[in-house]
């Protein structure tokens, strides 16, 4: 029964999500009106957005133990990728995404392959570096393909009725829903797998990994191109729901900002990540509302200007979360229930010596 409670839970946590916008439920200074309003569920469907991506990101970091600072560029393929296709091309829009998806795939296989050739810092530099070289990429506006810095509008000649328009705001609030759910599942069998196993080893320790006959290195590509397909469909949803894409949707900002998402929720936890992409994306865009504020205006200058910044806001929460909240929300929620169940690295490795079947069985 203990096993398959989180399973009921969160089928049922899903079945709750996919009728909430045939409901009438108000929850005040959160959402902008009852949650079957299109503004509502724009806002709840962007939360669904980035707690993808941010399950993405908690793959790479939680799993395999890769501080990546160029996510975002796989974010960004997805979502300039899509556009370009339906703008250029007379593909409708699944064929088109399959396609945005191979794509996608290939740069991440690429970029990968190169940057796993290094750890740590250096690997950090390097996916930064590939992120930026995106970045200018879209900024250039090569042959008018990306919009410059104007950003790049979805063409919706080819995408279905059912998907455009404000009155068609539930269908992508549940597409977006699908997608979380989606993600989930991948990052949930990655995790399970023997490939995940190894990857969680070697981001323990490597050269022991390696020493007993393994390859880290093409379990940790696994993971890093899973982790970038992920986003990339998490692109291509941004990009239906917010009628277009800008370049900061490739831009290194955005890939710190998940990162933050990941530590607030806990590195590590797959709910974790959900609920810290869920809680940024909220507080972000009420602060935002609260920074112009009529009330924010006529307070003093001492308090007026940090409230006036809602990044000001986030980054300071970010700062109490790390320093007096270690492991996130996930972390928090162990200790309090009594179910801590973070091992050492050495206990990893002791249990992955013994798991012979599954993770470090010697290859012949």
């Amino acid at each position: 029964m203990r096993r398959f409670t989180p399973v009921g839970l969160g089928l049922a946590l899903v079945v709750a999500l996919a009728v909430l916008p045939l409901l009438s439920i108000q929850v005040p200074g959160i959402l902008p009106g009852p949650t079957y309003t299109p503004g509502a569920l724009q806002l709840l469907a962007l939360c669904m957005v980035y707690a993808s991506l941010a399950l993405s990101y908690n793959l790479l970091l939680g799993t395999g133990g890769l501080l990546s600072f160029g996510h975002a560029l796989y974010f960004g393929a997805g979502a300039y990728g899509l556009g370009i296709l339906l703008e250029r091309t007379d593909l409708s829009l699944w064929p088109a995404i399959g396609l945005t998806l191979v794509g996608a795939g290939a740069v991440a296989v690429l970029t990968g392959a190169v940057s796993l050739r290094v750890s740590g810092i250096p690997f950090a530099m390097v996916t930064l570096a590939f992120a930026q070289a995106g970045s200018v990429l879209v900024r250039r506006n090569p042959e008018g393909l990306t919009g410059g810095e104007e950003g790049l509008s979805l063409d919706t000649e080819h995408v279905p009725a059912a998907l455009v328009g404000v009155v068609n705001t539930r269908n992508l609030y549940w597409l977006a829903l699908a997608i979380v759910v989606v993600a989930y599942l991948v990052v949930l069998w990655i995790d399970r797998s023997r490939v995940g196993h190894v990857a969680a080893a070697a981001r323990e320790n490597e050269l022991r990994v390696r020493a007993l006959g393994l390859q880290p290195y093409t379990a940790k590509l696994v993971v890093f191109v899973a982790g970038g397909l992920i986003a990339s469909l998490t692109g291509v949803m941004y990009l239906l729901l917010q009628s277009g894409t800008v370049p900061r949707a490739v831009g290194a900002d955005l890939t710190i900002t998940v990162l933050v998402m990941v530590v607030l929720g806990g590195v590590g936890s797959r709910w974790g990540a959900i609920v810290g992409g869920v809680i940024y994306t909220l507080l972000n865009q009420r602060l935002t509302l609260l920074a112009g504020s009529d009330a924010v205006d006529s307070l003093p200058a001492v308090l007026h200007v940090p409230l006036s910044e809602p990044m000001f806001i986030l980054g300071a929460l970010f700062i109490l979360v790390v320093l007096f909240v270690p492991g996130g929300i996930a972390g928090t929620t162990r200790r309090l229930t009594g179910r801590d169940r973070t091992r050492s690295g050495s206990a990893v490795l002791e249990a992955a010596d013994q798991a012979d079947d599954k993770v470090l069985e010697p290859q012949p």
